[in-house]
C-alpha cells in the first residue's frame, strides 16, 4: 500500500453523521447575527484593507471560523498586496451539507470556500466534482504532509479537500485506576494482556477497564484496521460480515459479557454523557483518536495528570497499532470569485508549518505536517497545556506508531455502511447481546439490498 515515506499507511474513515464533529478554536471575538434560515453570520476582524478580495466561507461548527479568522490575519500581514476579507456563515450540520450540494448542482449560491465533514465528503465527489483541484497549491507542501490524509479527499489523481489532522487512534489510560489495581499500562501489548489487566481492575477497584460504543465506530475501526481489513471489498462493495469483522465484534462482546468493559454512557466517549462519566473516574481506558486530547482539557479537568497515552492493543504482536479517524476536508468551489487566491490561502491555512503549529498548540490535534512531529522545541514545550495535562508526551506515541497508522477507505457507499452499523449493528450486539455473526450477516444482506447489489 502506497503512502507517505516508507509505506506509511494513514487514513481515514467517515464516521457517523450524527457524531460530534471536531471543533477548531482560535482567539478572536465573534459577533453573531442569526438569520431566518438558521444560518449565523459571523463578523470577524481579519485586519483586511478596504480593497481586499471579499469571499464567503461556510462552516458547520462556529469555532472553525475563529481559527480561519486568525489565519486570514496572518495571511494579510504576509501578503499586503493580496489581502482577503472572508465573511463566515455557520449553518447546522445537515443544513449546510444539503444546501452546499444543491448550490453546487445548480451552479448558483455556493460559497467560495467550505468545510465538508469526512463522512459527507464522498457525496461531493460523485460524477464531476464541482470543486477546484488543489494539486498545484499542495505541491510545495507535499513532502511534509501525510499523503493519505490528502488521498481521503481525492478522486482520479485530483485533491479536492485539505485536512486538519491525522487523527491517529490510541488508547487513553487512567493511570490512577490502573495503579490502584497494580497494572502497568506500558506492559499491555495485546488484547489478551488487556483482558488480564481488566480483570485485575474490576476485582481491585470495581470499575470498568474500558467502554464499548453503540453509536460510533472508534473501537471497531481500530480492531478491523489492525487485521488489515476494511468495511468494503477491494472492488468497493460492502464487507461487513467478513471474518475480521466477526472477530472484532466477538472480542468486544466477550469483554462485555465478562464484565471487563461496559457500554459507554451516551453511546460513545465523545458525548456529554461520556465526558462526565469518564471525568468521574469510572473507567480505566478508552480507544479514541488523538484529537480526543482536547476533550480532556475542555470537559474532563479532574483527570489532569492522570491520563497516559499508548498504542492500541492488538490481537497479535506485530499487527499495526493505529488507524486515523475523523476529520474535515476544506474545499474551494468552482464558482469562487478568485479560485487561485482562495486555493493559495487554503493551503497556507491548512498545510503550512505555521498553521499546524496553531493546530497543535491551540487544539491539541496531531498535525498533518510531519515536520513538526520531531521538533522537540514544539512537541516538548513544558508551557504547552496538552504536554502539561498528560502523563507522557503525545508525540512520543505518535512517532512510535508512525508507520502503523492504517488505512480504511471512504467510498460513496460508506455513509450507508456507517448508518447500518452505527444505528443497528452496534446496538444489537453490544447493548442487546445479539449473535455477532448472525447480526453481521443480516447487515450485509440489508446493505446489498439497499445498494441494489
Amino acid at each position: 500500500m502506497k503512502g507517505y515515506k516508507k509505506g506509511i499507511k494513514y487514513i481515514f474513515m467517515g464516521f457517523l453523521s450524527f457524531c460530534m464533529v471536531l471543533s477548531i478554536a482560535g482567539c478572536n471575538n465573534t459577533k453573531m447575527d442569526a438569520s431566518k434560515d438558521r444560518s449565523t453570520s459571523l463578523e470577524i476582524d481579519t485586519g483586511a484593507s478596504e480593497d481586499a478580495t471579499k469571499m464567503e466561507m461556510w462552516v458547520f461548527v462556529e469555532l472553525h471560523s475563529k481559527f480561519y479568522g486568525e489565519m486570514i490575519r496572518r495571511w494579510n500581514q504576509q501578503h499586503p498586496d493580496r489581502q482577503l476579507d472572508i465573511r463566515f456563515v455557520a449553518l447546522p450540520y445537515d443544513d449546510m451539507h444539503n444546501k452546499l450540494q444543491m448550490a453546487l448542482q445548480s451552479g448558483k449560491g455556493a460559497p467560495d470556500l467550505c468545510d465538508i465533514e469526512v463522512g459527507k465528503f464522498p457525496n461531493f465527489l460523485m460524477g464531476e466534482p464541482q470543486l477546484e483541484s488543489l494539486n498545484d497549491v499542495v505541491e510545495p507542501y507535499k513532502d511534509s504532509i501525510v499523503q493519505s490524509r490528502l488521498d481521503l479527499y481525492s478522486k482520479d489523481g485530483n485533491i479536492y479537500g485539505l485536512p486538519t489532522h491525522v487523527g491517529a487512534t490510541v488508547m487513553f489510560y487512567n493511570t490512577e485506576i490502573l495503579e490502584e489495581a497494580g497494572v502497568d499500562y506500558t506492559q499491555i501489548e495485546t488484547w489478551d494482556d488487556y483482558i488480564l489487566a481488566g480483570k485485575k481492575v474490576v476485582e481491585e477497584t470495581s470499575k470498568s477497564m474500558g467502554v464499548a460504543e453503540t453509536n460510533a465506530m472508534w473501537t471497531l475501526s481500530a480492531l478491523l484496521a489492525q487485521q488489515s481489513s476494511d468495511y468494503v471489498t477491494d472492488d468497493g462493495k460492502p464487507n461487513v460480515n467478513s471474518k475480521e469483522m466477526i472477530k472484532a465484534m466477538t472480542l468486544i462482546q466477550d469483554m462485555l459479557n465478562e464484565g471487563i468493559i461496559e457500554v459507554c454512557p451516551g453511546g460513545q466517549p465523545d458525548t456529554e454523557e461520556g465526558f462526565g462519566y469518564i471525568n468521574e473516574g469510572n473507567v480505566a481506558s478508552m480507544v479514541m483518536p488523538l484529537w480526543f486530547m482536547s476533550r480532556f482539557l475542555d470537559y474532563m479537568p479532574d483527570l489532569n495528570g492522570k491520563i497516559a497515552i499508548a498504542p492500541v492493543p492488538v490481537f497479535e504482536k506485530g499487527m499495526p497499532r493505529s488507524v486515523g479517524l475523523g476529520g474535515t476536508g476544506t474545499v474551494v468551489t468552482k464558482t469562487a470569485v478568485d479560485t487561485q487566491l482562495a486555493k493559495e490561502f487554503l493551503a497556507f491555512a491548512k498545510l503550512s508549518e505555521e498553521a499546524n503549529m496553531q493546530v497543535w498548540k491551540v487544539l491539541g490535534f496531531d498535525p498533518v505536517n510531519t515536520n513538526l512531529w520531531k521538533n522537540k522545541e514544539i512537541t516538548h514545550d513544558e508551557e504547552n497545556k496538552f504536554v502539561q495535562y498528560f502523563v507522557n508526551n503525545p508525540f512520543e506515541v505518535l512517532n512510535e506508531v508512525e508507520h502503523e497508522i492504517e488505512l480504511i477507505r471512504s467510498l460513496e457507499i460508506t455513509p450507508s455502511i456507517n448508518n447500518v452499523i452505527g444505528t443497528q449493528v452496534l446496538n444489537d450486539i453490544n447493548e442487546n447481546g445479539a449473535d455477532p455473526e448472525a447480526t453481521l450477516n443480516d447487515a450485509q444482506a440489508q446493505l446489498e439490498n439497499e445498494l441494489g447489489l
